[in-house]
């Protein structure tokens, strides 16, 4: 089988609102992605992104404040206020996702600015991060002259070892930042012995299903099942076997463990499916069949498919719905639609409260692997894609013609196509889309997003 990819280390940003976490985001992930405005609280959801410095990988993620309020000087005294624009419960709500993401970071990144210095809020988020005995790094923001680097020193009271004077906005400082970062990053090394085994992710929202699946597949009761969101706590694995074969259900443990339980802790549950994800071979989503398909049921599988992961998605409790003749070709309907970019994923309904058609989840995961790592030949390959050509000429893009060359694979885990051709610009999406559907033809690959990569045929850019 396919080597899969390591989990990459997680780096948190955190810190009080407004002092450019999101901006600092943007600058290191080199995208857009984050929303950076003056109104403090405006992150309120963690995003996260892929991001590299020189040979080393991590994933990064920008988090909402972790305040209880909002700091006013009045002469020498500061006095802490509630944030005008936003509820207590959504004030509660930011610090439980910031908490999650210290929670499960490997390293951190705490962001102040060096305007109005070291503040009590900086202390108090300063005294939780030493607390939670995980890797910090203090950068100072905004110090972008040498007079604001010189005031930087103030911040060595906070106790987290030496600043770093940073102007995320202007990139100022961010190599030093980045590489106190990669000095700090743990390294994942797998088992080789485990690498040949498939490796199962159990991933989905609050309150889906996922411990009373595990304790299915486990045929033990060896998870603690609660109704309340936010048991699941840790990752460790739990290898079983089936039909003579190991298989590693990934990041489990904390389903037998039974945490501290935090209203709303589990709904923010994004960083640990990251985690699960990146280190399986193929994920089952659990979707709820009482509650119907949610955004964050579309944004996990989606995560998945990013990932280029083998994707299963899986209806549970589907003994607990009033059914007739029609309820689940309906409900398929309403996954299809939901779920449009995966359509190639295939669709359980189960009850793993009843044990209904568990049987049949081991045996799709295992196809969906096999599926991932499968070689279409090179002359097989060429024949479908000039067959679509032939079939449906691309379009004339800028009064020239596009031409295919050739095409290879060049991967699996998940299956990777280049496909050579004059002008790799002007391959739209759409016709894309139409190649990759025809290469499906061909063979289906089941549960597994596949990658198509257009590249130029000669290494010389040519003239237009």
């Amino acid at each position: 089988m396919g080597k899969r990819k390591k989990r990459k280390p997680i780096v948190a940003i955190v810190g009080r609102p407004n002092v450019g976490k999101s901006t600092l985001f943007n600058r290191v992930v080199g995208e857009r992605l984050a929303i950076v405005e003056s109104i403090p609280g405006t992150t309120r959801d963690r995003l996260y992104a892929d991001a590299s410095w020189i040979d080393t990988e991590f994933t990064l993620v920008d988090t909402g404040g972790l305040e209880v309020g909002r700091e006013k000087v009045r002469g020498k005294r500061r006095k802490v206020e509630p944030l005008a624009e936003g509820s207590a419960e959504l004030v509660e709500e930011m610090r439980e996702q910031a908490e999650l993401a210290i929670d499960e970071a490997d390293v951190i990144i705490m962001l102040t600015e060096v305007k109005g210095g070291a503040t009590a809020i900086d202390a108090e988020i300063a005294d939780m991060l030493r607390k939670s005995r995980k890797p910090v790094i203090l950068a100072v923001n905004k110090a972008d002259n040498p007079a604001r680097q010189e005031d930087v020193v103030e911040f060595y009271q906070l106790g987290l070892g030496e600043p770093i004077p940073i102007s995320a906005i202007h990139g100022l400082g961010i190599p030093d930042l980045l590489d106190e970062v990669a000095a700090k990053l743990p390294h994942f090394e797998e088992d080789e012995e485990e690498a040949e085994l498939l490796h199962l992710a159990i991933v989905g929202r609050p309150n889906v299903g996922k411990s009373s699946l595990l304790n299915a597949l486990v045929g033990k009761e060896r998870a603690i099942v609660s109704d309340i969101p936010g048991t699941t706590r840790d990752a460790i694995d739990t290898q079983i076997t089936w039909e003579g074969k190991k298989i590693v259900l990934v990041d489990t443990a904390g389903i037998r463990k039974r945490g501290a339980i935090k209203p709303g802790l589990e709904k923010y549950s994004v960083i640990r499916s990251m985690r699960a994800v990146q280190r399986a071979d193929v994920a089952l989503v659990l979707i709820d069949a009482t509650t119907g398909i949610t955004a964050q049921d579309t944004h996990i599988a989606g995560y998945v498919v990013e990932e280029g992961r083998g994707l299963v998605l899986v209806v549970n409790k589907w003994d607990a719905i009033e059914k007739d003749a029609y309820t689940m070709s309906e409900f398929m309907d309403k996954v299809r639609q939901k779920f449009d970019f995966a359509s190639w994923a295939p669709v359980l309904f189960i009850s793993a409260k009843t044990k209904q058609r568990i049987h049949q989840v081991i045996p799709t995961a295992y196809r969906v692997w096999e599926a991932a790592n499968y070689r279409i030949p090179t002359s097989d390959l060429n024949r479908i894609v000039q067959n679509a050509v032939l079939t449906h000429p691309p379009a004339i893009r800028r009064g020239k013609p596009l031409k295919f060359f050739y095409a290879t694979q060049v991967g699996v885990e998940p299956p990777t196509f280049v496909i050579f051709v004059n002008r790799p610009e002007d391959v739209h999406f759409s016709y894309q889309r139409y190649i990759e559907n025809k290469i499906r033809e061909f063979y289906p690959y089941e549960g597994t997003p596949i990658r198509l990569l257009f590249k130029e045929k000669s290494g010389k850019r040519k003239r237009r």
